[in-house]
């Protein structure tokens, strides 16, 4: 079958570059519901020690919180249903869901002062260290379901109500975070699993690197190493931008809330080829009524069925891959439904701006004659294989329906944090991205390089400079420049156990 046919029978999507980056307000539509906004999803073979038979999953919502965002912080949306899609067998349909369901109250109704005889209720969600007894205002907790097959419809099994901790707002409201929070990760039995699985719901710091400002401001920097030599001579870019933390506008300065479960890799392979498929989403019931006189309990009055607001799998698709007229169809729709929008993929606009950008600059500097910096190979059967169907020998399953979605082959053995490559399978870790994602994977610097044309050049492979055969490097002029936003982020910086994140960033220190 040729690739539009395929894209059309089988649904393939502009996501597919979705290797950007992540997905902060993307979309007109989700910027107005911003606690059910998706920023992030992490799928990865653990590699805590000792936990190499067990697969995590992150999903990340409620972008850019200031650690100093309180007094309310960043409480979960208890009119939503926050999920985990999983697809055993490649055909773009949910086979297992994971539903987070939240709740707040009141502690005892209420804390409350007497001021001059009068019960008057404090005004803070905390009033001490939560760890304490009497201190914490208010509660949130949720309730996690599996569901076997379609997401409203199948068979769907409570797995227990947990609590989530307060947000980090300060030392001195919580002297111990680490400690604190460590008791907010539950075990977790699952029907049919040989081992228990885990579950850790709170806010974590942001582990999404990117120079932020600088990109969305017509990529106001040079966006290729100015550290890594162009030839033999050592010549590098002139004006190249260098990996520095002080280009990173996320990274140390804003946390997110995580939604984080382990599972025992035999819980997920039903169909036998050892390759999953995952994405996110989060919903919202259909209608909603204002109230005017609204009470803790009720602000709004929501009914009807559940419509999905939010849907991420490998990131940043909907900032820099889908079409403004159809970013909020995009997080409305299931992967079954991607061919309406293939176009995006096969003839993707990113590189074509680049070129507008920068292709004057590029032959300025080199000396060079390139009549279009963007890679001619259209469709882009490169993109389609990274993005939407997966590469074949690597995490490509037999039969694959094309669609939007992060696709982990189980059987490639999890690296040990300390030898990742923060260029995943690029840099010859074939456990990294895009098989996959581990929070140490720099999907900014790989997805600007993928989406200029690297496949089209021999990658690494096991030591072994491999040709994937998806385009020539005559069809991507620059495809073997080092691309990057000089955000730097590897997997030393960050835990090796779960939930893989480190502890979110403290409102106050002092």
């Amino acid at each position: 079958m040729g690739l539009k046919a395929l894209l059309i029978a089988g649904a393939a999507m502009a996501t597919g570059l979705s290797a950007y980056a992540s997905s902060h307000r993307e979309a007109p539509g989700i910027t107005e519901q911003p606690k059910v906004d998706g920023t992030d999803f992490y799928m990865f073979r653990s590699y805590e020690p000792g936990r190499e038979n067990y697969v995590t999953f992150i999903a990340n919502y409620q972008p850019l919180q200031l650690p100093y965002g309180g007094p309310n912080y960043f409480t979960m949306d208890p009119d939503a249903l926050y999920e985990i899609h999983i697809d055993t067998d490649a055909d773009a349909v949910e086979d297992l869901t994971f539903q987070f369901d939240f709740d707040n109250s009141l502690n005892s109704g209420g804390i409350a002062l007497n001021i001059g005889g009068e019960t008057v209720p404090v005004p803070l969600r905390a009033i001490g260290d939560p760890s304490s007894s009497g201190n914490l205002n208010e509660s949130e907790s949720y309730e996690l379901y599996m569901i076997t097959g379609d997401r409203r419809t199948g068979e769907r099994v409570s797995l227990g109500t947990f609590d989530k901790p307060f947000d980090n707002s300060g030392t001195k409201t919580i002297p111990d975070y680490p400690g604190y929070a460590d008791q907010f990760i539950y075990p977790l039995s699952i029907p049919g699993c040989s081992a228990q699985a885990q579950v850790f719901v709170g806010q974590r710091a942001e582990a999404f690197a990117v120079n932020l400002g600088e990109i969305f401001d017509l990529v106001n920097l040079v966006p290729i190493d100015g550290d890594v030599p162009l030839n033999e001579n050592g010549d590098t870019f002139p004006g190249g931008i260098t990996q520095d933390r002080a280009n990173d506008d996320l990274v140390g300065r804003a946390n997110v809330t995580s939604l984080a479960i382990e599972l025992p890799i035999d819980c997920l392979n039903d169909d036998g080829d050892g390759i999953i498929g995952a994405w996110t989403t989060a919903s919202l019931p259909q209608a909603e009524i204002e109230d005017p006189s609204p009470t803790y309990e009720q602000t709004s009055v929501y009914g009807g069925a559940y419509v999905q607001q939010s849907r991420l799998s490998a990131p940043l698709v909907n900032e820099v891959v889908i079409g403004l007229p159809d970013k909020d169809l995009f997080n409305a729709a299931e992967p079954t439904q991607d061919s309406a929008l293939a176009t995006y993929v096969t003839n993707p606009t990113l590189p074509a701006l680049l070129d507008i950008l920068f292709r004057d600059a590029v032959n300025s500097s080199l000396g060079t004659n390139i009549e279009n910096l963007a890679p001619q190979n259209y469709p882009r059967n490169d993109l389609v294989a990274a993005f939407l169907t997966g590469i074949d020998g690597l995490n490509q399953p037999a039969n694959v329906t094309a669609s939007e979605m992060m696709r982990l082959n189980l059987g490639i053995a999890p690296t040990p944090r300390d030898q990742q490559s923060t260029f995943g399978v690029a840099g010859d870790d074939l456990a990294g991205f895009p098989n996959g994602r581990r929070p140490g994977d720099d999907t900014v610097d790989i997805a600007l390089r993928v989406v200029m044309g690297a496949l089209c050049y021999p990658v690494p492979i096991q030591g072994v400079e491999t040709d994937l055969g998806l385009c020539a490097p005559e069809d991507a002029p620059v495809g073997n420049v080092p691309f990057t936003d000089g955000a730097p982020i590897s997997a030393s910086e960050l835990p090796d156990s779960f939930p893989y994140l480190n502890d979110p960033i403290p409102g106050a220190t002092g």
